[in-house]
């Protein structure tokens, strides 16, 4: 008899490591009436073949704190429930076999000591002390990670679901979800049937859990969410035991695509190949249970090849087994986490990109607490399912890009490295328009947005290094161009939602920290808050009517923002539309903005008819258009809106007229090299769900003299304790380095943080960086009196501090 329960407060689908782990901390939680549905056997889908390698270290701070936390659940887990998990920490060696690569370990050494993890760079010698089996030919260094482990992957899942148990949490093999009951937006129960088709039911249930992991996709259609995954073939070879092995740290040589571990006197080499193999184009059969796919051993052997050489004790050890495994992959590396934007109660944790083993005990924790508190317990933006697309669910798209992203966990991660794969699937209306220019072409959220311009002559393509890019100078004359003259650049990718209905103005005085009752054509610089005063979403808010708004958001976040409303909506009279297709959006930026568009257009737009932060509608050229007169560089400038049908005649207009001008077309890099200098924001960098808005800077765009709105109490509290961190500028004084992000941030000699954002101020005349302080109790000019220093791939380059943007502090460039 299955013997379930037909009702439940959450169902969990997928019995992998990262099902046990949500069930076992929910159930940690205290939660009662936890099931857990595995349609074959715990761990038979993906869990039971991995290589199960433990890393701490990760691309932010908050991922890398969900890693350690793994490490640290795994060590005691084995106390905790009698099942041993093989948990060892043995420690990593990363080797670089050239010097690019090199800067990006000893870059990630850095950035490991600002987030806390024990580091050490190496020179070839001390690579070779810690790995003595390694053939140092052409190795250039690399990096030390003593806390890095080893375990077994399907025992750690096991612990997990008998600790789940012994809390009292249900969890049930050989039953398969087979459909679901809905209710507008939410799941109201999971019907299910036994493996061998006798026993069937229904369980009603407050909310699921997809953690079904390579089937995540199908059962994110059956709970009418968008999952967007893919499986690829994964392959290891284990050698016949090796006389006296012993015990070894795991070795990654990233520059050969490969890793090694020993494990019972044996070496397990497994591959990150640059072209993987897709797997499962026409579904996983109902049968698979801990299934191997058929070996392909001309796809193995360049990276055994490589690896005989590397490691010459492999020539003369026999391979004992040949595996070739399926593992699911996302889009953009990052793997799938939080409440899934189409439903309110479908939360989802899968698609773990081959590192599901050392990420699935603080995905499990972090999960668990946001359904707990109904908010994120700290930023998760790198990974909250909301940052993915509805076209990103597509077959094809997935099936392409899939082939790309299991090779880029060992491809140099070159800063504005952009996917080659999948490409072209949203353009803008001004696409064909900007490649006639030159334009070099980046991707973000499936957009292709105009990143630089090539002069004629030279190759459109990015040619990547740690150093100064092939573009950096000429994004530094479209940087000089927005600075002394006039740029125009295409910002149609931005979200744009239209907020409408009687209630539009309270909603939005409800949801925001702005105050909306402005007159139409009012433009508002805002943030949405949660109940922590954490920034959820920096955006501007239009008025454009008595009833309607227009809410521009950043491209990536459009989904998530729209959803925020959405789901805060309650009993206001408003309808929430995302219109980004609808318009093409040209900024003109620069101190001859106002002529440029003088030359166009017969509207006034002088201060007394147009000031800053307001918009009118015009005409341009033979059409009409919208100007919004407010900036994301720093400079006089406008955001010109024209619709989808008038957009390519606007850009002929605009372009035709700015040629005697010296108008010259930019990309995104410039922009954001502008908005740095200015001490502009980031989302998503410098300002997150975790970083209060009074500490990031941000209180003057607080109205607290209103009415309730979401946050309001957090704000009132932290402007009276005043903030606990700061966000402060910094300028390197030596004009050569290059700042990206994650740097250490050192204030008089010791480590207190890091850089949130990086870019390089062409004025300012070196790196700027963006970064919290730790200032509890202080006053400003007390963080100002420290000395500060930011650690560039292990050297501590001074730093000028600043608490006002330094470039043009007083904003009198925008309001002239």
């Amino acid at each position: 008899m299955a013997d379930l329960p037909n009702k439940a407060r959450v169902v969990i689908i997928g019995g992998g490591i990262v099902g046990c782990s949500v069930a076992y901390h929910l159930a940690k939680l205290g939660w009662k009436d936890v099931v857990l549905l595995e349609r074959k056997q715990l761990t038979s889908g993906t869990t039971w073949h991995a290589a199960g390698l433990i890393g701490q270290l990760r691309a932010t701070a908050n991922m890398t704190k969900l890693a350690r936390y793994s490490a640290e659940l795994y060590l005691g887990l084995e106390e905790e429930t009698g099942v041993a998990t093989g948990m060892r920490q043995v420690g990593s060696v990363s080797a670089a076999l050239t010097d690019e690569r090199l800067e990006e370990l000893y870059r990630t050494a850095a950035m490991a000591r600002a987030f806390g993890v024990p580091v050490e760079e190496l020179s070839p010698k001390e690579v070779l002390e810690k790995y003595e089996h390694i053939n140092l030919d052409g190795v250039t260094g690399g990096v030390w990670l003593p806390t890095d482990g080893q375990a077994d992957p399907a025992n750690i899942a096991l612990a997990l679901a008998k600790g789940a148990r012994q809390m009292g949490a249900t969890v049930k093999e050989r039953i398969k979800v087979t459909g679901m009951s809905k209710e507008g937006r939410r799941v109201t129960g999971v019907d299910w049937a036994s493996d061998d088709g006798k026993e069937q039911g229904h369980i009603a249930c407050d909310m699921i859990v997809n953690c079904a992991g390579m089937w995540g996709h199908e059962v994110g259609k059956m709970a009418g969410s968008n999952v967007p995954l893919h499986a690829c073939e994964h392959f290891y070879i284990v050698t016949e035991g090796i006389d006296k092995l012993a015990q070894m740290p795991v070795l990654r040589v990233p520059d050969e695509c490969a890793y090694y571990k020993e494990d019972a006197g044996k070496i397990l080499l497994g591959a990150f190949e640059p072209n993987a193999k897709p797997w499962g184009m026409n579904g996983i059969a109902d049968s698979f249970e801990f299934d191997q796919l058929p070996e392909d051993f001309d796809h193995f052997e360049p990276i055994l090849e490589a690896a005989v050489n590397r490691m010459p004790m492999l020539a003369e050890a026999g391979i004992h087994t040949f595996f070739n495994g399926p593992e699911s992959f996302t889009p953009d590396d990052a793997y799938h986490l939080g409440l899934a934007p189409e439903m309110d109660n479908v939360w989802v944790a899968a698609g773990f990109n081959s590192i599901g083993i050392q990420s699935a005990g603080g995905a499990g924790m972090a999960l668990a607490q946001w359904m707990q508190d109904g908010e994120k317990p700290f930023d998760l933006g790198d990974v909250d399912i909301s940052r993915m697309h509805p076209f990103q669910g597509n077959k094809t798209y997935l099936f392409e890009r899939s082939k790309e992203t299991l090779g880029l966990l060992y491809a140099d991660h070159y800063p504005y490295r952009q996917k080659a794969t999948a490409r072209g699937v949203r353009r803008t209306p001004f696409h064909h328009d900007l490649l006639a220019q030159g334009a070099v072409m980046g991707e973000i959220g499936g957009w292709e947005r105009a990143n630089w311009f090539a002069n004629e002559g030279q190759e459109r393509e990015y040619q990547y290094t740690w150093k100064r890019q092939n573009w950096f100078e000429n994004s530094a004359a479209e940087h000089r161009a927005v600075r002394e003259n006039v740029g125009m650049y295409d910002m149609s990718s931005f979200g744009k939602i239209r907020v409408e209905g009687p209630d539009a103005e309270a909603f939005l005085n409800y949801v925001g920290g702005g105050n909306y009752s402005v007159p139409n054509g009012k433009i508002v610089y805002t943030q949405f808050l949660n109940s922590r005063g954490g920034i959820e979403a920096d955006v501007t808010i239009t008025r454009l009517t008595e009833t309607s708004y227009l809410v521009v958001t950043p491209a990536v976040t459009r989904l998530a923002d729209q959803v925020w409303m959405e789901r805060h909506k309650g009993n206001f009279n408003v309808v929430i539309t995302d219109v980004t297709p609808g318009e093409g959006v040209l900024a003109i930026m620069g101190p001859n903005a106002r002529k440029l568009l003088e030359k166009v257009s017969p509207a006034d737009f002088t201060n007394a008819t147009n000031p800053f932060g307001t918009a009118q509608d015009i005409e341009l050229g033979m059409g009409i258009a919208r100007a919004h007169r407010v900036t994301y560089v720093g400079e006089l400038g406008w955001e010109i809106y024209v619709s989808a049908d008038m957009a390519g005649h606007a850009f002929e207009t605009l372009f035709e007229a700015g040629q005697d001008m010296g108008l010259k077309l930019c990309g995104m890099h410039m922009m954001d090299s502008c908005r740095i200098e200015k001490g502009f924001r980031h989302f998503g960098h410098d300002i997150t769900c975790e970083d209060h808005v009074i500490d990031a800077g941000l209180g003057f765009a607080v109205k607290t003299d209103k009415p309730d709105f979401i946050g309001k109490a957090a704000v009132l509290e932290r402007k009276e304790t005043g903030p606990k961190h700061r966000m402060v500028q910094f300028k390197l004084t030596d004009p050569e380095p290059l700042l990206f992000h994650n740097e250490p941030l050192i204030r008089d000699g010791e480590i207190v943080g890091y850089i949130s954002s990086g870019n390089y101020g062409h004025t300012l005349g070196g790196a700027i960086g963006m970064g919290y302080v730790p200032c509890e109790g202080e006053k400003a000019a007390d963080v100002l009196a420290s000395t500060y220093e930011i650690d560039v791939m292990g050297t501590r380059v001074r730093a000028e501090a600043s608490l006002k943007p330094m470039y043009d502090p007083k904003s009198e460039r925008v309001k002239v």
